[in-house]
């Protein structure tokens, strides 16, 4: 037929340039679909998964690498994770072969008339983009057409529901994570089969544009994709009208921290990617390898707020230092101010939960605020305490806080509707917490300082600083083995060193109170933290046979010198040697080693290391007579129940047991303490040490942080007695003299070495005469040495031990600042073996 029509043209036209179209599709097909790439990638899948730290009791810590990721099989996908995205990304992935030409169709019908603006890729398509093409690269037409090819090709070799679960899996959904199991965790903290419909629908509708439908960042926007989610879902029937109604309802409640993490514990993960990192290299951000440490939630979370609020109130008491920075506002705040406001504080962080906020409106009896996140707070009453006195300030010039200063609030109760706010600052004083298993050695809990963000060095493991008269405890440990007995009388009376005797200079001490009580039993000096009465028995029983004796609980001799000033805690020593060393006397005299990592798993559940620990009692071996640990624990009870840890008695246990620490001229502040089942030492000071203040000594700045930790770490831990072991006795002596009683009623119990009870009339004893010589016992003592292992001493000093020696005080005392340099310590601890 002869076209003699203008329609036959035109349909003439459209027949040639459909069959041409088909024809240069089928050459492309031809010559294309060849040379597409292997589908091994797809049939042998192998995600990069991130490095994971876990708790004891499997609460994730931290992932290291640049995927968040958790690969689930299609099958334990929930039905309405499937169904959201379904509903929203390729509602008929089920019946087309990979390139959906209804769905093409419709979105160009869509797109021209206006109904809506949509696309027309396939989820197959886009596992083919997410696999196969290179990310961000240009979007070309020769790019769409392999892509399109590589649909049909993953169609013809793979499964709809492999398929789905490889796109599950593999999709990018904002804040590093990929995968809907990931954000699931990352945007939630939770894992896919606890989210409700809504959250679901969130997560669904991420895919289109992660960044601009974040709930972070754009929540309005992201709610607005939530919904067109669930409209999808009803509209297609994946769910019920009223399943719908319901679903629009149910709240949101997003983590409040970014961090994809059930748990808190920054350093102890800092401390498990190195020790791995020194193994595997680069290898670990990809390796998929799950490591379960020894830390427990309730504890780490524990010592997270209770050493937080205590260096905050310290950090108050010191007064208020003044807004972080001053913003130019007018007196009357506008919103658009407010929206700048929010842009200048975008590049100040959240420090450990303090958030930066500027002042809006201010008066003696409250603030308001906008803070960083865009909210306005309003502060008053006890939330005010820090800055009272600024806001009281009569005079103008003097005050440090007007509208537009930037400051830090603090929400105390973050789960109530409004909220406990609280202004606060910023410490510039750093702190460590560390709390150990006395019978294994496993920490159960560790903080190395302040804010891991804004300070990386590690205090628990890193920080060598003076422990002060946390140490006595091992010299009147010595003592013990040298015929002292808690009953001793020891002279509480001043003192002077020549130079030689030193070390260095001559020497003057005092005690804390600058007062002296005369002859006073060990324990009461102990108690009360005596400098005069530890120096003199470490005189007497000489310092050398102390430095040597003292490293039984795992201290390096070199880093004691054998001078006077090691009574009172003149070397150094970090918060983890101080926890292992008390762990002796906590657990009857074993010596246990920390360790941090239990287990590490790989990706496909299996155990590939396991870590070996001795055990007191079992197989650890034992480094101090048993006696000695029961009499020491009994004096440490008495510091905390009437010396200088009697604050700790609120706690209402009688199995407490501690010493106090306060260096000279206040430059660091301990608590070491323990029960049975756990030792804690806190420890609080400057990184470039300096004076914390008047009256801010061990029990008043540490000890605080130690109550508050084991309140809760010991709540539901039972009361435990340490047995008395055979050999100790316990007799009634005259309290004044420490010599027997004469008859029951004029005396008080004490304890002793069976071989060394008290004389039955006064003589003298272990001391010193006025002029600073040792008197030698009146009676030979008979010195029974149980079955002790000794183990071996540590090795040469290490270059930077030597590279920084102690500086001196005014005392004659050491003050050595943090070590900056990694510890052989903290490696130790990490490997399992």
């Amino acid at each position: 037929m002869t076209p003699n029509k203008w329609w036959h043209y035109l349909l003439l036209t459209v027949i040639v340039s459909t069959l041409s179209a088909i024809a240069f599709i089928g050459i492309a097909v031809a010559i294309i679909y060849p040379s597409l790439p292997s589908l091994e990638t797809l049939t042998d899948y192998r995600p990069k998964l991130p490095l994971r730290v876990y708790s004891e009791d499997g609460y994730l810590i931290e992932e290291f690498g640049e995927e968040r990721r958790a690969y689930v099989k299609i099958e334990d996908v929930p039905k309405n994770m499937k169904d959201a995205v379904l509903a929203i990304e390729d509602r008929r992935f089920y019946q087309h072969g990979g390139i959906d030409t209804k769905g093409i169709l419709r979105a160009i019908k869509n797109n021209i008339t206006g109904v809506s603006h949509e696309g027309a890729s396939t989820i197959t398509m886009q596992v083919a983009k997410n696999f196969f093409t290179k990310p961000n690269g240009k979007r070309t037409l020769a790019t769409k057409i392999n892509e399109a090819l590589l649909a049909i090709k993953i169609e013809n070799n793979l499964s709809k529901d492999k398929i789905l679960e490889l796109y599950i899996n593999q999709i990018y959904l904002g804040q590093r994570s990929y995968g809907f199991a990931a954000a699931a965790q990352v945007y939630f903290g939770k894992p896919l089969e606890k989210l409700n419909l809504a959250e679901t629908a969130m997560l669904a509708g991420l895919p289109k544009a992660p960044s601009g439908y974040n709930p972070y960042l754009h929540p309005k926007r992201a709610i607005a994709r939530q919904m067109e989610v669930l409209r999808d879902m009803q509209r297609y029937g994946f769910i019920e009208e009223s399943v719908y109604k319901k679903a629009l309802n149910q709240p949101l409640r997003f983590k409040a921290s970014r961090q994809a993490r059930d748990l808190s514990a920054d350093y102890v993960a800092e401390m498990v990617r190195e020790s791995l990192y020194a193994t595997y290299q680069d290898e670990i951000y990809s390796s998929g390898l799950k490591v379960y440490t020894t830390v427990r939630k309730t504890n780490q979370e524990a010592a997270n707020n209770a050493l937080r609020d205590g260096i905050l109130d310290y950090d108050a008491r010191q007064g208020y230092r003044g807004p972080e920075k001053m913003l130019n506002l007018n007196s009357a705040v506008s919103e658009v101010d407010k929206e700048e406001i929010t842009e200048a504080l975008s590049d100040i962080d959240v420090s450990n939960g303090l958030i930066p906020a500027a002042i809006t409106k201010i008066s003696e009896k409250s603030i308001t605020v906008h803070t960083k996140y865009g909210d306005d707070v309003e502060i008053s009453g006890k939330g005010l305490a820090l800055i009272q006195n600024t806001l009281n300030e009569k005079k103008p010039e003097k005050r440090l806080l007007r509208i537009g200063a930037v400051i830090r609030i603090l929400n105390n109760a973050p789960s109530t509707p409004t909220g406990q706010w609280r202004v606060v600052q910023v410490p510039q004083v750093e702190s460590a917490l560390i709390s150990i298993d006395p019978e294994t050695g496993a920490i159960r809990a560790l903080v190395g300082g302040f804010d891991f963000n804004r300070n990386k060095f590690n205090h628990a493991t890193q920080a060598w600083r003076q422990p002060g008269s946390s140490f006595k405890p091992f010299i009147y440990s010595a003592a013990l083995e040298k015929g002292y007995t808690p009953a001793t009388i020891v002279e509480d009376a001043p003192l002077s060193f020549s130079s030689e005797e030193t070390g260095n200079k001559e020497w003057t001490p005092q005690n804390y109170d600058a007062t002296f009580d005369g002859p006073i039993r060990l324990r009461q000096a102990l108690a009360k933290s005596k400098n005069m009465v530890a120096i003199r028995v470490l005189d007497s029983i000489g310092p050398s046979y102390a430095q040597d004796y003292i490293t039984r609980f795992g201290f390096a001799a070199k880093n004691h010198p054998a001078y006077m000033t090691m009574a009172l805690g003149a070397g150094s020593a970090t918060p983890m040697q101080m926890a292992n060393a008390y762990a002796v006397f906590a657990n009857g005299g074993y010596r246990v080693n920390p360790y941090l990592i239990t287990k590490i798993v790989d990706q496909n559940g299996k155990v590939i290391s396991q870590s070996k620990f001795v055990t007191a009692k079992v197989d650890a071996p034992r480094v101090i007579d048993a006696r000695n640990a029961f009499i020491m624990n009994s004096m440490m009870q008495d510091v905390v129940r009437y010396g200088t840890a009697a604050k700790a008695s609120q706690l209402g246990r009688g199995d407490l047991a501690g010493k106090t620490g306060t260096t000279n001229d206040h430059y660091d502040a301990w608590f070491t303490g323990y029960s049975p089942k756990l030792v804690a030492v806190t420890w609080v000071g400057f990184d470039k040490p300096r004076r914390l203040g008047r009256n801010e000594t061990g029990g008043s700045t540490a000890l605080p942080i130690w109550i508050k930790y084991m309140a809760s770490a010991l709540r539901n831990v039972p009361e435990t007695d340490m047995p008395i072991p055979d050999g100790v006795m316990a007799l009634r002596i005259d309290p004044t003299t420490g010599i027997r009683a004469d008859n029951d009623e004029n005396g008080i119990y004490e304890y002793f070495y069976h071989e060394n009870p008290p004389p039955e009339v006064e003589t003298e004893l272990p001391g010193m005469q006025d002029g600073g010589e040792a008197v030698p016992l009146s009676q030979p003592q008979q010195i029974l040495q149980p079955n002790i292992t000794m183990l071996p001493r540590n090795s040469a000093p290490r270059a930077q031990d030597q590279a920084a020696r102690p500086k001196e005080n005014s005392a004659g005392a050491t003050a050595k600042p943090a070590d900056t340099a990694k510890t052989d310590q903290a490696q130790q601890l990490l490997s399992p073996h």
